[in-house]
């Protein structure tokens, strides 16, 4: 479910906040759920984890938390699926026809 914080970069279609947004959350998804397996932790428990940097952002922007989860949720979706569309296009540039030996 979290991304790296590397994973935000290039993807010119965010703005800076929600660049920020999205760095500042998987930077502190990095640090306390460390090396958890996503698939196997509850949902409830990763957000129960997040609950502090979501909520100091949405006292800094004056949203509701559920808001900034949202947000976020929307962000990580957005970059996720630009991330496999861009491994689809290397994958199908560089795959090889074994069929042409």
């Amino acid at each position: 479910m979290f991304q790296t914080t590397k994973n935000s970069n290039g993807f010119p279609s965010l703005s800076e906040e929600e660049k920020d947004m999205l760095s500042r959350i998987n930077a502190y998804a990095e640090k306390v759920l460390g090396d958890i397996d996503p698939q196997k932790t509850r949902i409830s428990f990763q957000l129960e984890q997040l609950k502090p940097i979501m909520q100091e952002i949405a006292d800094e922007k004056n949203m509701a938390l559920e808001d900034v989860f949202i947000k976020y949720m929307d962000l990580a979706s957005i970059v996720s699926a630009k991330q496999d569309a861009m491994l689809k296009e290397d994958l199908d540039e560089n795959l090889v026809d074994f069929t042409e030996f």
